[in-house]
């Protein structure tokens, strides 16, 4: 029965690396019919109203809030929910979908980087060599071979946001350690995007929504309604599931194949071109992030991760 039911989880993660994979799809869809803030409004409002109700539904514990955990909360819905996202769909104006995805994928590099500056968490040779790896796999991808772009700074603003949109999310994860052994995953991830739902809310009615939801398409929506559901409330639920049923070790592994998914979805919806260049820094970054997580342990959620977020 235990083999059985291991074998549903495998390919409800399998599923839920597609889901994620295509968050970058779909947020490449939606930007270009919604800007930033209304955006990741739209979404989490949904997403809130979904997990609001799965939470009260299975979480047992108490899932109020202490008072004294409201500015750590406060700053997780800023920093990892706001920051991330709206840095995330910014750049995904700028940048490729695939470009993306292979950025995102350092999160658990940063997060070991900042963990090790701010928490004293050793790294190794080993696992320092790993990361050396990924990060020139990142340069090859942001530079596409040309390391003129280093010299001149001349970057393309979509790869820089989406590095600093990675960061705001690792830094998530190490602030959020404060509060994990009060809360579930569930009540933070839950209060996370209401917060983030709360925050956006103003700079959304700034946008002037009367001037763009007219004219608005059902693939606009579809995109925003699909990140919502699929990768923000189903996809987070289904590893979960995975980290208990067989272990946050393995569990990452399918995480680390949502760069994979959102290079062939790229491709096929979005018509992206992968180069040879494409190929080879993003068998560095995987062969890195795939290195440092295997030599400790994982436990990190990916973010459009992530999404939950880690997208």
């Amino acid at each position: 029965m235990e083999k059985v039911n291991n074998k549903k989880i495998i390919l409800l993660m399998l599923l839920s690396s597609i889901f994620w994979a295509g968050a970058f799809i779909g947020g490449k869809l939606a930007v270009e019919e919604f800007p930033p803030f209304s955006l990741t409004f739209l979404r989490f409002l949904f997403a809130s109203i979904i997990i609001f109700f799965v939470m009260v539904k299975y979480e047992k514990k108490d899932w109020h809030l202490k008072r004294e955990d409201y500015p750590v909360m406060i700053f997780l819905g800023l920093v990892g929910m706001v920051g991330y996202h709206i840095l995330f769909f910014i750049a995904l104006k700028h940048t490729t979908a695939i470009n993306a995805s292979m950025i995102a994928a350092i999160n658990p590099l940063l997060t070991t980087i900042l963990a090790a500056i701010f928490l004293g968490e050793g790294l190794g040779f080993a696992r320092m060599g790993a990361i050396i790896i990924a990060l020139m796999g990142v340069i090859i991808t942001i530079t596409r071979g040309d390391f003129s772009i280093i010299k001149n700074l001349n970057f393309n603003i979509g790869d820089m946001l989406m590095i600093v949109a990675v960061s705001c999310w690792a830094v998530y994860s190490i602030v959020s350690r404060r509060v994990m052994s009060k809360y579930s995953p569930l009540i933070l991830t839950c209060y996370s995007f209401i917060l983030c739902t709360i925050f956006t809310l103003p700079f959304a009615l700034l946008e002037r929504p009367s001037q763009f939801l007219s004219q608005t398409t059902i693939l606009g929506w579809s995109s925003v309604l699909y990140m919502a559901i699929f990768p923000s409330t189903i996809g987070y639920l289904v590893q979960q599931t995975s980290i208990k049923e067989i272990g946050p070790s393995r569990t990452a592994i399918f995480i680390n194949l949502v760069p994979v998914f959102s290079m062939v979805l790229s491709v096929i919806i979005l018509k992206e071109r992968i180069t040879f260049l494409t190929l080879i820094g993003g068998i560095m970054i995987l062969s890195g992030v795939y290195l440092t997580t295997k030599l400790k342990n994982p436990n990190y959620i990916y973010s459009e991760v992530k999404v939950s977020e880690k997208s």
